[in-house]
C-alpha cells in the first residue's frame, strides 16, 4: 500500500522558515522522482517544485525558486521542502506526490504564513 505522509507544517512570521517532509512507503521511492505542490482554497494545484530520482537535478515555480531548496534521503525514503523567506502569498496546503504507478498523492500539511 503506497503511502505518503506529510510533516512540518504549520504557522510562521513573514519572512521565517518552515521545512516540510514526506515520508514515503509502499514503493521503491529511490526509483522515481518527487515533487511538491501546493494549493489555496479556490485555486488550482500547482506545481512548486520536483527533484530526480537521485536528487542531483531539482527545478521550482518561478514564485519559490530561490527560496525553496528541495531534497532528499533516499534510504529515509524522505523527501524535503525547505522554505525560507517566506511570504503571506506562500500560505497553501503543500502536498508531496510521485510518479510511481497511476500516482500518488500525500494528504497535505498546511502552511500559513502570517504575522
Amino acid at each position: 500500500q503506497v503511502q505518503l505522509v506529510e510533516s512540518g507544517g504549520g504557522l510562521v512570521q513573514p519572512g521565517g522558515s518552515l521545512r516540510l517532509s514526506c515520508s514515503a512507503s509502499g514503493f521503491l521511492f529511490s526509483l522515481f522522482p518527487m515533487s511538491w505542490y501546493r494549493q489555496t482554497q479556490g485555486k488550482k494545484r500547482e506545481l512548486v517544485g520536483r527533484i530526480g530520482r537521485i536528487g542531483g537535478s531539482t527545478n521550482y515555480a518561478d514564485s519559490v525558486k530561490g527560496r525553496y531548496t528541495i531534497s532528499r534521503d533516499n534510504a529515509k525514503k524522505t523527501a524535503y521542502q525547505e522554505m525560507n523567506s517566506l511570504k503571506r502569498e506562500d500560505t497553501a496546503v503543500y502536498y508531496c506526490y510521485t510518479d510511481y504507478s497511476s500516482g500518488y498523492w500525500g494528504q497535505g500539511a498546511q502552511v500559513t504564513v502570517s504575522s
